[in-house]
């Protein structure tokens, strides 16, 4: 049905329609998700500094121990870092979700293995702790968590990959406490955490819903760290076996309640799936950022790499890309934090995010030549490095299937 001028503008009347405002007036209603507070944006341009500055040095030294430094470890938390969302009563940042995107996407512009370790200890450590935690549980690990150790989340084993809920842990019933047995696998930051949440099964014969989450720390007797995986990526990351064998958890340790363990693990999981979209969105920014420089300066056939058409194409394509996952990053983040719905909108960010990163890192190994090939240039340590983001927190196959599911809900 077409509207004559006269019909539009008295419905404009009717609504108070924004559109007969000033231009100046209808920015402050609705901002670009790129456009940040004041906030947001001296913490991204700070962390941005730090990340060149105090991480980059240490990257080759980290890759090749395969370990965290501890100078970038005294850095982080010195600089707030690890304690974001952390109220300031607790000796926290008490900054927003969407700072934290910010910052882990800085740092895995620089070097994603600190990425996952800001991203795993703030989105899901620490933002489970704040937001489920009892008022002791606060006061006596958010300050720690904050300014002295890292947190480390378990919940995968040997039979529980994409189906989590199937994990053999136990928790059994002892007087005021819990005995844990059983293993954990594929735990990142295992190897310098001192504080773990551990989701384990207080009766089996409930299935998913016996599932219950446990603070337990690194000196608990029968808990033990296993051996380090030599990985394809993200290798300064620490990722280990857990081993539990009758660990004396006390009750007061367990988050929310028994057989809650569940909810909490789908919850902050959702919200940890947006802080891998960033990881992967820093990741191939901070792999382009290093590679367009070279096509600008290697001639062939007499002409710059950057000047021929089919190398601007795919430039142009690879930085369409990286903005097309970076606003479905933004967006999921906006959602969470104005308490939407965002689930899918999670889903949507980590499954493209991941997905792009393959592809502009293996175009820019191609736009190097053969030294892209070679270990004295970034472009295959960001290449190597992106490969774990189409499987943990969730495959590409499991965020296909959680957004095929809102899509049906929608029609149906």
């Amino acid at each position: 049905m077409n509207l004559s001028a006269r019909t539009s503008r008295q419905i404009c009347r009717q609504l108070k329609c924004p559109f007969r405002q000033s231009r100046r007036s209808l920015e402050t209603l609705v901002q670009p998700l790129t456009i940040l507070t004041d906030e947001e944006n001296l913490m991204r341009e700070t962390v941005a500094k730090l990340a060149k500055e105090q991480i980059a040095p240490y990257v080759q030294k980290m890759e090749t121990e395969q370990k965290i430094d501890d100078n970038v470890m005294k850095t982080l938390f010195e600089n707030g870092l690890l304690g974001v969302e952390i109220p300031q009563e607790y000796g926290g940042s008490g900054l927003s979700f969407m700072t934290d995107i910010l910052i882990v996407e800085e740092i895995a512009r620089v070097d994603p293995s600190v990425s996952v370790l800001v991203d795993i200890h703030n989105t899901l450590i620490n933002d489970l702790i704040v937001h489920m935690g009892t008022t002791e549980q606060k006061a006596k690990y958010l300050p720690r968590l904050g300014q002295t150790d890292v947190g480390s989340f378990a919940l995968s084993e040997s039979s529980s990959g994409s189906d989590a809920f199937a994990m053999k842990t136990t928790a059994i019933k002892d007087g005021g406490h819990y005995l844990l047995n059983g293993s954990k696998m594929w735990i990142s930051n295992a190897d310098i955490a001192n504080i773990f949440l551990v989701m384990a099964n207080t009766d089996l014969s409930k299935g998913y819903k016996g599932i219950t989450c446990f603070i337990v720390e690194r000196e608990m007797e029968g808990f033990s760290v296993g051996k380090k995986e030599n990985k394809l990526g993200m290798r300064a990351s620490g990722t280990c076996t857990l081993h539990f064998d009758n660990v004396r958890v006390p009750e007061e340790n367990i988050i929310r309640g028994v057989g809650e363990g569940y909810k909490i693990a789908a919850g902050f999981l959702n919200q940890g799936r947006i802080g891998i979209a960033a990881q992967m969105t820093g990741l191939a920014q901070g792999c382009l950022d290093a590679t367009i420089p070279y096509t600008l300066e290697r001639s062939q056939f007499g002409h710059r790499v950057f000047d021929f058409q089919s190398i601007q194409h795919q430039i142009s394509h690879a930085a369409t890309l990286i903005e097309c996952s970076r606003l479905l990053t933004y967006n999921a983040a906006r959602l969470l934090e104005a308490g939407q719905p965002y689930v899918k909108q999670a889903c949507m960010a980590k499954y493209y995010a991941s997905e792009m990163a393959s592809h502009v890192t293996k175009q820019c190994i191609d736009w190097m030549g053969g030294i892209g090939f070679t270990k004295e240039y970034p472009q295959e340590k960001y290449y190597r490095d992106c490969k774990v983001g189409t499987i943990y927190e969730g495959t590409s196959n499991i965020q296909l299937n959680t957004i095929a599911k809102y899509i049906a809900k929608e029609y149906s």
